[in-house]
């Protein structure tokens, strides 16, 4: 080893190191039968080092080319030789060895110099984290903010607070209250963005089958006394508890319900495709009992204000009350009928066959098994059928609809959708990416960023560590985007 040309070796009758050439350098001591000698190549300042029985010989080779591949030349017949890639521990203490290079490459990026422009870069860090706040309408937070740092908010309040109420309808599954109030807020903006709006039908589907969208829930609430729960996300509500965002607006002496929701007026669709009917975002209640939704810090409100078709409509923080009705996975509770995950628990209707109980817990059924609820899914879905068919006349074909739409019909040929083969679109989580894009396009719409400059830094960061490893830069190995994170 290490005389063919691009070869390099540490023999072991000598201890010499060659280096491409048939004429060797003393470099270590020699090694023999029951020596372990390990090899460790560093990418990041391309040297090499040979360690015997756990100690570091020193650097024997600079400048070492890429792809490099390991080889052990034996001398003499019958030889055996014992390789060890890290299916076992090292002799060789690796780990520190790493932490110590760990270190070094995170002190380099801490040291990055600046020079006379801290000002301008504190500046440009703090507008970073207010439009970050902003985007993700985090109104009090970002106002606080911006009086500490001097800095000033693009957007204007009425605005953020609007878009931060449709994100706590689609975070809380009522999918179709979201619609409504983007098209009452943003006219056109769907009626402009056809792919947006099915990925919106698709998960008021899916939230349908999940029993929290108001076109299935007044079929199934049997008391408005409970509310909706919605567990925190870390992508689009960091350090956030759960997210009770409820819409409750004034009440009616006989309210009644249409489509699914219990409403006093009839409102017109905004949108141009009037085969999918969109639930109401006003919903009356028949209880006095509701609860307030008020982002921390933010004064909380006893009133509801009515909804403006303007998109520069105030609403305040804590605006977003709603019925006080829990839904566990989805479905109603109340004190004389429970529904648990969509299935009914009473003790004049509870089964006690192995069928309908299974260790101890209700089966769950589709709707609880409410054959309105369950016929009211089906005719939403033919018009979720009929939107998809008139797109692809419009706009062609669309695989991302085609496997959208399948996976959202999948729910229906299961007994037990939450589990099943594509229960997972059932969990709440599988919510953020559809309020994310909704919430970028209403951005777009009013001319500002529909990402915020801070997640784009990031992404940037994250994109230069991948290039840095594919042209073999070792040092991206000890600068991860996420040890700055936390």
């Amino acid at each position: 080893m290490g005389w063919d040309k691009h070869s390099y070796g540490y023999h072991g009758d000598d201890g010499h190191s060659f280096c491409s050439s048939g004429t060797g350098q003393p470099y270590g001591p020699t090694f023999t039968t029951g020596d372990v000698i390990g090899c460790c190549v560093n990418l990041i300042n391309n040297t090499c080092f040979y360690t015997k029985n756990g100690h570091s010989l020193g650097i024997a080779f600079t400048d070492l080319p890429a792809n490099l591949y390991p080889t052990v030349g034996l001398q003499t017949p019958g030889e055996i030789v014992d390789a060890n890639f890290g299916q076992q521990p090292f002799v060789f203490d690796i780990e520190d060895y790493m932490r110590e290079w760990r270190a070094k490459i995170q002190g380099t990026i801490k040291r990055f110099p600046i020079g006379d422009r801290l000002g301008e870069w504190q500046a440009m860090l703090q507008n970073m984290v207010s439009s970050y706040l902003v985007h993700h309408g985090y109104c009090a937070t970002a106002t606080a903010f911006a009086r500490m740092t001097e800095t000033t908010i693009q957007e204007e309040q009425a605005s953020i607070k609007n878009r931060q109420r449709i994100q706590k309808l689609m975070l809380a599954g009522r999918v179709g209250e979201a619609i409504e109030a983007t098209q009452q807020l943003y006219p056109g903006l769907l009626e402009h963005n056809p792919n947006l709006l099915f990925m919106l039908k698709c998960r008021q589907f899916v939230e349908m089958v999940n029993g929290t969208d108001s076109e299935v829930r007044c079929f199934s609430a049997r008391s408005p006394k409970s509310q909706d729960s919605y567990p925190g996300s870390p992508s689009l509500s960091p350090r956030h508890g759960p997210s009770n965002s409820h819409l409750h607006s004034t009440g009616a002496e006989s309210p009644s319900c249409s489509n699914g929701v219990t409403s006093t007026k009839s409102k017109q669709s905004h949108s141009k495709y009037p085969a999918l009917s969109s639930s109401s975002s006003s919903s009356s209640s028949s209880s006095p009992s509701s609860v307030n939704y008020s982002e921390s810090n933010s004064t909380d409100s006893t009133k509801s204000q009515q909804h403006s078709s303007t998109s520069n409509q105030e609403t305040s923080d804590s605006e977003m009350e709603m019925e006080a009705e829990h839904y566990p996975n989805g479905v109603p509770e109340s004190s004389s009928t429970r529904i648990m995950n969509g299935a009914y628990k009473h003790e004049d209707i509870l089964q006690t066959d192995e069928s309908s109980v299974e260790d101890g817990h209700p089966r769950r059924q589709l709707c609880g098994g409410n054959q309105a609820a369950t016929e009211r899914i089906i005719l939403f879905g033919r018009e979720l059928q009929t939107l998809s068919e008139q797109l692809c006349r419009e706009y062609g074909k669309n695989l991302a609809h085609k496997e959208m739409l399948q996976d959202a019909f999948s729910l229906l040929a299961y007994s037990d959708p939450w589990n099943c083969p594509v229960g997972q679109q059932l969990d709440p989580i599988q919510r953020e990416p559809v309020c994310a894009a909704l919430n970028s396009a209403i951005l777009e719409s009013q001319n500002l960023p529909k990402q915020p400059p801070l997640m784009l830094a990031l992404g940037q960061a994250s994109e230069c560590l991948r290039l840095m490893a594919r042209v073999g830069l070792g040092s991206c190995s000890f600068a991860r985007v996420d040890d700055y994170l936390h």
